[in-house]
Order: structure tokens, then sequence, then C-alpha cells
């Protein structure tokens, strides 16, 4: 795949290789290898269910657009139940909302979790790239070393950008670097036009640290305008040694490998293309691949955000910082606008799992 790779960005992007979107204090790092997909969540006393009556926004949400994300997703679920019920919603035909709507009611039970949590928001950055550096794109791009096994758990941020790197895949802003490494994966745009999926490869196995609270703590962003949006500008603005310090209190650093761009949105945990405003990142210690969820996010902490999130969404996804039974963060796909909504999303978070409602197949 790199040499085809190659022949799509150029020659020189081989050369210079011998000289290389969730709010940045909860963000998560870009999946190591899940915890098994088929894992169950912990044992314990089973919830109350209640009526889909009783949610708050479920008359409103868009069911259309939920059952064809599950429909899409829902081969990734491997518990018995929940393979039988993909199995209905694949033989069904492309559903209206009120349809969608009375197969979910038909085929799941409503099991609310205890508490409240946190919802945040990541996305798919794209970014512009160099094959060369410059005084504007000076970040290289780091191929997974093959000393990695050494600097693991040893060498920081600070301490990798300080040496040449062994491989630079592409050339980038140094703070766009930063945000990408948040994010895990994205596509970057050549001065050609040329376009490459960028895809995490491995980190360095040293713990995550946002900036937020820093930037916030020491006067630098105002108290509610700590968002992605808000951080990036900052960097970019005083970037050089100001910036550099800033970022190297996240510690952990991402290096990346290339693909042939393929218009898909990226992979998720699961290992499906993950859909838009449907799929979530939960922690995969306490639920399972392919559950689905309904989601109700309010009182929004940052400036700008909207106001409210309820819909369903499909657990996708995993990251580092998603700890806890009640935590989700929320995939709203690529490019600017997402991102600049994803950096602006945290929000007190309630969940409720759809439980598989074992029984006939009440469709003909």
């Amino acid at each position: 795949m790199r040499l085809r790779l190659v022949g799509v960005i150029g020659g020189a992007l081989l050369l210079s290789a011998c000289a290389t979107a969730r709010a940045p204090d909860e963000a998560p790092t870009p999946p190591t290898p899940a915890p098994s997909p088929d894992a169950p969540p912990a044992d314990g006393p089973a919830p109350a269910p209640i009526a889909f009556s009783a949610l708050t926004g479920w008359a409103q949400a868009d069911h259309a657009e939920a059952f064809a994300a599950y429909q899409a997703t829902c081969g990734v679920a491997k518990a018995p139940a929940e393979v039988e019920i993909c199995r209905r919603a694949r033989a069904q035909p492309r559903l209206d909302d009120d349809a969608a709507r009375a197969f979910f009611e038909a085929n799941f039970r409503l099991e609310p979790l205890p508490g409240q949590g946190i919802l945040t928001a990541y996305y798919a950055p794209e970014y512009t790239a160099r094959i060369a550096p410059d005084a504007e794109y000076s970040a290289p791009v780091r191929a997974k070393p093959a000393n990695h096994a050494a600097l693991s758990g040893r060498a920081d941020r600070a301490a990798i950008e300080a040496t040449t790197p062994d491989q630079a895949l592409a050339w980038m802003r140094p703070e766009e670097l930063f945000f990408l490494q948040i994010q895990g994966s994205g596509v970057l745009t050549f001065a050609d036009g040329a376009r490459v999926k960028v895809l995490f490869a491995a980190h360095n196995d040293l713990p995550f640290s946002g900036i937020a609270n820093p930037m916030r703590d020491r006067g630098l962003l105002a108290a509610d305008n700590t968002s992605g949006e808000a951080i990036r500008a900052w960097l970019a603005a005083h970037r050089g040694p100001a910036a550099d310090a800033i970022m190297r209190l996240n510690r952990r650093y991402v290096w990346f490998r290339l693909e042939a761009d393929d218009g898909l949105h990226p992979l998720g945990a699961a290992g499906v293309p993950l859909p838009p405003d449907h799929a979530i990142a939960v922690d995969l210690s306490q639920h399972r691949v392919g559950e689905l969820f309904w989601i109700d996010a309010t009182a929004p902490i940052l400036s700008g955000a909207f106001p409210v999130y309820r819909r369903l969404a499909v657990a996708l996804d995993t990251g580092g910082a998603i700890k806890g039974e009640v935590r989700a963060d929320l995939y709203l796909g690529s490019g600017p606008e997402a991102g600049v909504e994803a950096g602006r999303v945290r929000h007190t978070l309630k969940m409720v799992r759809l439980a598989p409602r074992v029984g006939p197949d009440p469709t003909p």
C-alpha cells in the first residue's frame, strides 16, 4: 500500500521519508488494541425497563437515519440475540421514519444506565500538508520508528520532537499535527490536490493529558471558551516556543501510517466505517461493540455549543479517555464544520441501553 501511495503523492514524498477532533481535555487517543468486541458488560442487577414514550425527544428523533446506521453496522455484534435482531434489520428495505421507529420499539426494550456522565465528540479532520518542510509546515508526520519498543513508556513528546525523524510521511502545521494526534486519523491534502488517509500506527504509551485546563488556569483562554476551536486558534497565533511548550504538556505522542483515500469514513475499533451522528466511542470494559444506546445530553459548559444531543447511537469505537459506564464520545463526521462542532461538545449525559427483546420475529 505504501508503494502505491508514493505513486499517488509523487516521488518527492519518498525522498522526504528518508529525511515523518474530540475536545482536547477529554479526547480519546487513537484506539489501541481494543478489548474483545464480545466481552460482556460487568455483572450487576438488571435495571428496571422504561417505556419508549418516556424518552425525552424520542418522538422527534430521526429514526430512519438511525435505522440506516444500525443496519449498516449491526454485523459487528456477537451476542446471539443481537445477531438475530441484526438479521431482522438487514432483511428490511430502506425504512421511513415511522417504520424505523416501530422496528426499534418492537425489537428492543429500554434499560436506563444509572447516574450521569459526560458526552464529548470527535471527528475526522482534513488538513493541508506538504511533501517537504517550510516555515509554516514545519512539523513532521512521523512513521512508527524501528525502535518503538525502546521509546515506549520512556520518551515523551518533547524528547521525540527533539530528534530527526526516521521517516517523514508528510509535513504539517504544528498545531494541526497536534490535533491530528488527538483525533487519531484524518485526511491530508497536498499542494497538487492529492489526498491520502493518515491513520494511527502507535503511540509512546505515556498518559494523555489535556491542555484546555492548563491554558485556562494560566489565563490563556477564558473559562467558558476552552473549545478545540479556541485552543487551535491560540496555538496558531503563538506558533513557536510558546505553543510548543503548551503542546508538550501532553506527553503522549502518536505515530502514523498512510493509506489511499477511499472516501469512506474512518474505521472505529469495531472495524467498520463510523456513521456520522450515530456512532459513539464507549468504554469497552463496560459495553460491547454493536450495542445500541439512546443518548440524552444537555447542559453544555462551552460557549457556542448546541444545547441538546438526543439520538440513537451504536457503540463502534473506544478511546483512552473514555472511561466509565455513562461516558460517550460522539462521531460527528469529517471536515472543518464537524471539527468546530466537536470541539464545543461537553455535555451532561444520560444513557439508555436498547436491549434485545427476545421472541418471535415481529416482522412479516
